[in-house]
């Protein structure tokens, strides 16, 4: 019988396990800091905190990190994996992946999802209902691309990088390290690190901290 660890029991944790189980895993656990407070997320139980996660890590045939704040996901996956943690990747029956494509551990493909020929995906990346990753895309660690975001052919997105609801990239662009795109916008040139870009075509809104 296969077992699951997922540390995060969010909404988005939810979905994660609502695929694992798509995908044939039997036994799927929750791990939380707010454990022994919250005991169920959803159908599935909590069963302990992220210390008793790395104890028990051996019991497990994979593990997931379903927390949304890329920095944090980034973090919680190293973190697991140099403890012994088997990082898996999830790709719902729903989405169509290119066996020409390649997806990195610990990441996650939900249903409705289209990940085209050539295109990478990084460490722990998120690729939400309905996206689209088209061909020769290049993918960071952590990433997101949120619900119905569409990337063209041959667009690079950096590390920590967050694609908002329905955001559209431009063929060929180059999004950097820590950036966000706001829903909805339309991302027609390249966008340096660290910024916030909104609108239709998409301008910057703002600069982040590098820290």
């Amino acid at each position: 019988m296969n077992r699951l660890a997922i540390l995060g029991a969010s909404g988005h944790g939810k979905v994660v396990a609502d695929t694992a189980e798509c995908c044939g895993w039997q036994v799927i656990e929750f791990f939380d800091d707010a454990w022994p407070q919250t005991t169920r997320n959803g159908a599935w139980n909590v069963v302990g905190d992220t210390a008793l996660l790395k104890a028990a890590l051996h019991t497990y045939d994979g593990v997931l990190v379903a927390i949304g704040n890329n920095h944090i996901r980034h973090r919680k996956l190293l973190e697991l994996e140099e403890a012994g943690g088997r990082l898996c990747c999830l790709v719902h029956p729903a989405a169509t992946v290119s066996r020409h494509a390649l997806l990195d551990r610990g990441a996650v493909v939900f249903a409705g999802a289209v990940v085209n020929a050539d295109a990478r995906v990084g460490l722990g990346a998120i690729l939400n209902t309905g996206c689209s990753v088209d061909h020769d895309c290049v993918l960071g660690a952590a990433v997101h691309v949120s619900p119905g975001a569409c990337l063209a052919g041959g667009v690079r997105v950096g590390d920590l990088s967050w694609i908002g609801i329905g955001a559209s990239v431009r063929q060929l662009v180059h999004i950097g390290r820590q950036v966000t795109v706001g829903a909805g916008a339309a991302v027609v040139a390249d966008v340096a690190d660290l910024l916030t870009v909104i609108g239709v075509p998409a301008r910057t809104l703002s600069a982040k901290s590098s820290g």
